[in-house]
């Protein structure tokens, strides 16, 4: 299958007047037409700020594309100026935020935020734009569409409000959609729905979906494939049953760990012990190595590079070193996995 987005090699530094902050670390991954990428981790590790990278988004004055290539139809999107970046942005590549009353106009009625895109990307005269937009509406789930077209965010509830920044995000056919959190702020049963409305619109319009979140558990439903980033890297990345089934990172291990069972009687939930590193002063060696209880010598001195576990799934960390020792996984992870079978049959 063709790649649609490749990033390579990718490193962005913040300036601060503590210093400089690297917060991306040379990430590499790829987006095949159609497919649905996750990119997981807890907060600070990366994620947001690599697709904010890809939409060019990142704050200007303090942050820098130190190195590495956005590539996306022939184009690296990191060499573009803010004019050339303005035809991809939201017509090509959309992007869906975490809370929806932040992302939409209070002024404007939700039916001329939608029609924006369409008129600017689309040239599309304000009745096909309309029409346009009452088919978008109807798409993601809005009943009465003529009615709510003339409606202020304000009137719409959190989960309508979400598909209204869906709609705007789908306005124009994007070739790839980047969803950063998109259901965090709504309730578990709205999150349920937006999810699934999300893989349905993905068979109709054939878009390619970049996820980003840091439960693992909406992974599972919605992802094709699975990158876990800690410390500004990709330390894993697989299909999601390399991911879930098959796990060789032991920072993904503490993630599956931490994911709550709805089998469990009084059950402790595990945290992963430790923060995050310091990206003022990125370690030698694995960022993970000070949390984790099965570092080595090594860990400390080198960073690992990532070893092939098959075709598709590569982890970063020295116990997949042909002389590293052989470790299980935690029993808590292979208990996950045991639960994730079973769920599966």
């Amino acid at each position: 299958m063709k790649n649609i987005l490749e990033v390579k090699d990718l490193h962005i530094s913040f300036h601060t007047f503590a210093g400089e902050v690297q917060a991306i670390r040379g990430v590499n991954f790829e987006v095949k037409k159609g497919e649905t990428l996750a990119i997981v981790g807890e907060s600070g590790s990366g994620k947001s700020v690599t697709t904010k990278a890809i939409m060019r988004l990142l704050p200007p004055g303090n942050s820098e594309i130190k190195q590495g290539q956005i590539l996306f139809d022939g184009k690296d999107l990191a060499k573009l100026n803010d004019r050339q970046m303005q035809k991809v942005r939201g017509k090509d590549i959309s992007m869906i935020f975490q809370d929806p009353m932040t992302s939409l106009n209070p002024t404007m009625t939700v039916g001329k935020q939608i029609m924006e895109p369409l008129i600017k990307h689309q040239n599309m005269s304000q009745s096909a734009a309309k029409e346009r937009v009452i088919q978008l509406l109807k798409l993601v789930g809005i009943p009465n569409p003529d009615q709510r077209f003339k409606q202020y965010p304000h009137q719409f509830s959190g989960g309508m409000r979400q598909r209204v920044v869906i709609a705007i995000a789908l306005a124009c056919n994007p070739k790839v959609l980047i969803a950063d959190e998109p259901t965090t702020a709504l309730d578990v049963t709205i999150q349920a729905q937006i999810l699934e409305l999300m893989k349905d619109l993905q068979k109709k319009i054939d878009t390619s979906i970049i996820f980003i979140t840091h439960d693992l558990g909406v992974v599972a439903n919605v992802a094709d494939r699975v990158a876990v980033m800690y410390g500004g890297k990709i330390v894993e990345i697989g299909t999601v049953d390399e991911i879930f089934y098959n796990p060789q990172h032991p920072y993904t291990w503490g993630l599956i760990s931490s994911m709550p069972s709805l089998d469990a009687k009084e059950e402790e939930l595990y945290a992963i012990p430790g923060t995050p590193p310091n990206l003022l002063n990125p370690p030698k060696g694995d960022a993970f190595a000070p949390r984790n209880e099965y570092a080595m010598q090594i860990d400390l001195e080198e960073q690992p590079p990532m070893f092939k576990v098959s075709d598709t799934h590569y982890a970063a960390t020295w116990l997949l070193h042909p002389d590293a020792p052989k470790v299980e996984p935690p029993a808590a992870v292979l208990k996950r996995m045991k639960q994730f079978n079973g769920a599966k049959k």
